[in-house]
């Protein structure tokens, strides 16, 4: 049995409790426009947020953080954890990792074979970075990347589920189209350049913001 398989399945499934169920990124003040309104919009939204967004900046910066944790360069975690942070363009997003990161870091301390690493020296370690610290454990590299894809794109969906609101069939459907998408957007961000990324999504950026003040609501960004 392949002990890094049953890591990383460890690793994406919702049971880990850092409270990514309670967040839309945005996806809830989408819906609450009408912008996002059944299932075809809902994957057109995620699918693009998926491919524009988390493959081309935050699954980068996962793949480079888990090289710079198998070199030791904990310089270099530090500045690449900084830099994400920074890249939040919403006070909830910035929020959010933080917790997620806090949370995850916490659970890691909690367990013998990773609390020495994720002491080092990281005050506001963000979900990347303490992510990146578990899946350095003997998970491959473009294997960690596509189940941090998977696991992303499964909350979303499930977010479009509760939101919308959608049956778990059409979820399903959605998780299936998505993903057949990942393979090839976990294999490129896995060797991309650092100086190569980018998250360029206006929309994304202003649905997180608008949220933030929006009257009623499930989730917390």
């Amino acid at each position: 049995m392949n002990r890094a398989l049953i890591r990383l399945l460890h690793l994406v499934s919702p049971t880990l409790p850092v409270g990514a169920y309670t967040y839309s990124q945005g996806l809830e003040w989408a819906v609450a426009t009408g912008m996002v309104k059944n299932e075809a919009t809902a994957l057109a939204w995620v699918g693009d947020c998926l491919a524009f967004g988390l493959a081309r900046f935050e699954a980068v910066y996962l793949a480079h953080m888990l090289a710079a944790w198998e070199r030791g360069d904990m310089t270099r975690l530090a500045e690449l954890n900084a830099e994400f942070i920074a890249s939040r363009e919403s006070s909830e997003l910035r929020a959010e990792t933080l917790q997620m990161g806090f949370s995850l870091s916490r659970l890691l301390t909690d367990l013998a074979s990773f609390s020495a690493p994720i002491k080092m020296g990281f005050g506001q370690p963000s979900f990347p970075l303490a992510w990146s610290c578990a899946a350095a454990w003997n998970i491959p590299a473009r294997d960690a990347v596509a189940g941090y894809l998977w696991a992303w794109a499964e909350n979303q969906v499930m977010a479009a589920v509760k939101a919308i609101p959608l049956g778990q069939t059409a979820g399903q459907r959605m998780l299936l189209a998505l993903g057949q998408r990942i393979p090839a957007l976990a294999e490129d961000a896995a060797v991309a350049d650092i100086e190569t990324t980018y998250n360029y999504l206006p929309a994304f950026a202003i649905a997180c913001s608008r949220h933030e003040t929006q009257y009623t609501r499930l989730f917390r960004s």
